[in-house]
């Protein structure tokens, strides 16, 4: 199995999406990107890995005229070959305005409506690593703060249809180039991607370059800033809500890295205890070998009079004085 094919079921395990039984609606433009993801899924369904029903999404925005149409009629002639369903639809946008803006918002609109009709479990897009470090530039340009900093989520909420993007946390775009490469099939090319007075085009063709002459890995290194911001937003989010609960679900617990558990531990006990005097990294990690293990007990005691209870599935402080 190729790599490029196997990093995708690798990351399809990850992030927990059915295997069967399922609908699924991929984007597809024509470019390098999205056809190796609809090559890729394909040969996962011959290899019989993933065997959801497939349907293959193009939204023409009509903006280059005839090569438009051509990459409709290219990416319906290729989904055929592969034995996917097709859905295509012809658009015209707003003439004034941001034209970035108006198109991402008929491309979305109309794979949600694609999956909405179809029952799909999700829509799939092709973005990669490449996507998020420019996606990560345009909003450190801007002056966003942490939340645009973190660019893209492989999973989010697109008005009641999940949106999944696979290649995301792993892909370059060197990578879907090459992976298209090796099954001899072309993809398109749009030249739309070359007009620079669109910002993320500049930064794609000037700025990266320039980053790249002093690390040649800066894409991914953007795009693992990008990720790095997101997990601790995310931490942060997540400590501001358990903080103010009385007791914390174990399953929840049980689902965070050591290094996300003990930032929210922490938090926790703060606002129980008030402070986090006298508590210790052997407190924390003996509240964690209680919540991970079945053969721990059910109580760590802390310092001041203080315990963490485990009980009917949650964990509980206690703050219970000791008599001088």
């Amino acid at each position: 199995m190729d790599k490029f094919v196997r990093n995708l079921i690798t990351e399809w395990r990850k992030l927990e999406l059915p295997f069967d039984g399922e609908t699924v609606v991929v984007a597809v433009s024509g470019g390098a990107d999205s056809m190796s993801l609809m090559l890729a899924l394909h040969e996962l369904r011959s290899r019989k890995k993933i065997l959801n029903r497939t349907i293959v999404a193009h939204l023409n925005h009509r903006l280059r005229g005839a090569e438009s149409d051509e990459d409709e009629a290219f990416v319906r002639e290729q989904t055929a070959q592969l034995g996917f369903e097709f859905v295509s639809k012809s658009t015209r946008l707003p003439k004034t305005g941001n034209l970035e803006q108006h198109a991402r918002d008929a491309r979305y609109k109309f794979l949600r409506d694609v999956a909405i009709k179809n029952k799909a479990f999700a829509v799939l897009t092709a973005h990669t690593q490449n996507d998020q470090a420019e996606t990560f530039l345009l909003n450190l340009i801007r002056g966003s703060g942490p939340d645009g900093l973190s660019g893209m989520k492989s999973i989010r909420d697109m008005d009641g249809v999940s949106l999944i993007r696979p290649l995301l946390s792993w892909a370059t775009r060197s990578d879907t180039e090459e992976f298209c490469a090796s099954r001899r099939v072309e993809f398109r090319t749009d030249r739309m991607n070359h007009d620079e007075k669109f910002s993320r085009v500049r930064i794609r063709r000037k700025v990266l370059p320039l980053l790249a002459e002093m690390n040649p890995g800066i894409i991914k290194t953007l795009a693992r800033s990008a990720d790095l911001i997101r997990r601790g937003v995310e931490a942060d989010k997540s400590e501001s809500a358990n903080a103010a609960s009385e007791s914390l679900a174990l399953k929840d617990l049980k689902s965070m890295d050591s290094t996300k558990l003990y930032a929210t531990l922490r938090s926790w006990l703060r606002t129980r205890r008030g402070t986090l005097r006298g508590l210790g990294l052997e407190n924390i990690q003996a509240i964690e070998r209680l919540i991970r293990s079945r053969k721990s007990g059910k109580t760590v005691e802390l310092p001041a009079g203080g315990r963490v209870v485990k009980h009917d599935g949650t964990l509980r402080y206690m703050d219970i004085k000791v008599e001088k």
